[in-house]
């Protein structure tokens, strides 16, 4: 990879001189949270927390974690910036409860596009590029706007397209000849589809990759998933996965050799968690639980994702030293209890991409009246449904070992429930269980 100003000397260090950055870093960012902060300085009494004998990484696990119901609770008490310093108000898409209401400093912005410039550039990106945003930058959406300062910090171009309608997004290809796009992967179907419908020699257009966001794109062993091979099999970019959250306000992401999304350790410490609140093995997948370094306006100390993933702490070919992060298996809350199996809708959603006259789909958990988690999955068809229920249900069987409940229903219904006028992501997964039921 050729120098970058965007490609930081301290992600390819000794794994100790990262460690030892990250340290001093925590130290300042403990002082500023007693200091700034009404949330953290009421935790740290109230836990009898005294920072000066926080001095390590490994000495976090003495303080509690930070979880997403203490956002949305006391969601003010997060802000350490009097009002007039407030630049930017985001919100969480409220994936998992009540969007919770960040506060971005100016200093936070610039950290934001810092973060997205080195994450593009990871993904191989420069200043020779031209990003098509097939997403929103408007909604109160921190994703859509990181993605267009950094875009502009690296130096490179970017249309802000939006998402949705294939049309005009064809039609801003033809006209400016972008060389990558940002998008959701189900939604590079779409526009596949549309230009084969349309007659439109997509393979041969500017487009050379795609930076992926919201839906996985590999399997657990980092080959391609279901979507991500339908993708390539149709249209041969570069794929790249990203992960990412408003909470964190940084990127994990791919680089070429696609083993994992690379941690940036100038802006945030990354631990793994079981159930106990506990570090888990290097070989064993755990919570990820992040503490945001830099941060002004509502900086996070050990905040629970709800997100599970394995680590992968060995250096990378790309040069970078630094841990990658595997893909989601899933969040934490939307594990299901299903007949004795555990199941995250992940799992559910790769065999459902490989059913081919499945166009669309929804899936449903809900609480039965003997108490325990039943899957319904709204299903979309491409052609007559008749007997088709048997196939669906002979998939799960054959991976899974259980069968859902399967509904069929017209592509518009299940559009609908997709894409809630409220919602700024496509819907997959719908929990209607009983809440005090979930284990």
């Amino acid at each position: 990879m050729n120098p970058s100003p965007f490609y930081p000397d301290i992600e390819r260090s000794p794994v100790e001189e990262i460690r030892k950055f990250q340290e001093t870093k925590l130290q300042q960012q403990l002082l500023y949270l007693k200091e700034k902060s009404k949330f953290y300085s009421d935790h740290f009494l109230r836990n009898r927390i005294d920072i000066r004998r926080i001095k390590s990484i490994d000495d976090l696990v003495h303080i509690p974690p930070t979880t997403k119901e203490d956002l949305q609770q006391r969601n003010d008490e997060f802000i350490c910036v009097p009002k007039h310093s407030i630049i930017d108000y985001i919100t969480t898409s409220g994936t998992l409860g009540d969007p919770v209401t960040f506060a971005m400093t100016d200093k936070d912005l610039d950290r934001l596009a810092y973060n997205e410039a080195i994450s593009f550039t990871c993904a191989d990106g420069s200043a020779t590029d031209i990003y098509q945003l097939m997403t929103t930058i408007d909604r109160r959406f921190m994703a859509g706007l990181a993605y267009f300062m950094g875009i502009r910090r690296m130096g490179a171009g970017v249309v802000r397209v939006g998402n949705g309608i294939p049309e005009f997004q064809w039609d801003t290809i033809g006209r400016i000849h972008p060389t990558a796009i940002i998008a959701v992967p189900s939604f590079i179907l779409k526009i596949i589809e549309y230009a084969e419908a349309h007659h439109i020699d997509y393979r041969s257009s500017s487009i050379r990759k795609a930076i992926c966001i919201g839906e996985p794109l590999r399997n657990m062993d980092f080959s391609l998933n279901t979507l991500g091979r339908k993708i390539l099999e149709k249209w041969p970019l570069r794929l790249y996965s990203t992960y990412a959250s408003t909470e964190m306000g940084t990127s994990f992401t791919e680089c070429g050799e696609g083993i994992g999304g690379h941690h940036h350790p100038e802006l945030i410490i990354v631990e793994f968690l079981d159930d106990l609140d506990r570090p888990v093995k290097e070989d064993e997948c755990g919570e990820v639980t992040i503490t945001t370094l830099g941060v002004e306006g509502m900086p996070l100390l050990r905040f629970k994702t709800g997100d599970v993933c394995f680590r992968y702490p060995d250096p990378c070919k790309c040069g970078r030293t630094t841990t990658r992060l595997g893909p989601v298996i899933g969040r934490k809350n939307q594990m299901i209890k299903y007949k004795g199996t555990t199941l995250y809708p992940p799992s559910l959603y790769d065999i459902l991409d490989n059913i081919d006259f499945i166009s669309n789909y929804v899936v449903e958990v809900f609480t039965n009246e003997i108490g325990t988690d039943e899957v319904l999955i709204h299903v979309g068809s491409k052609i007559p449904v008749s007997g088709k229920e048997k196939d669906i249900k002979d998939h799960f069987r054959a991976k899974l070992r259980v069968a859902p409940l399967i509904r069929f229903e017209t592509d518009e219904n299940i559009q609908r429930m997709q894409f809630p006028e409220v919602n700024r992501k496509p819907v997959k997964f719908i929990d209607n269980r009983d809440k005090s039921k979930i284990n």
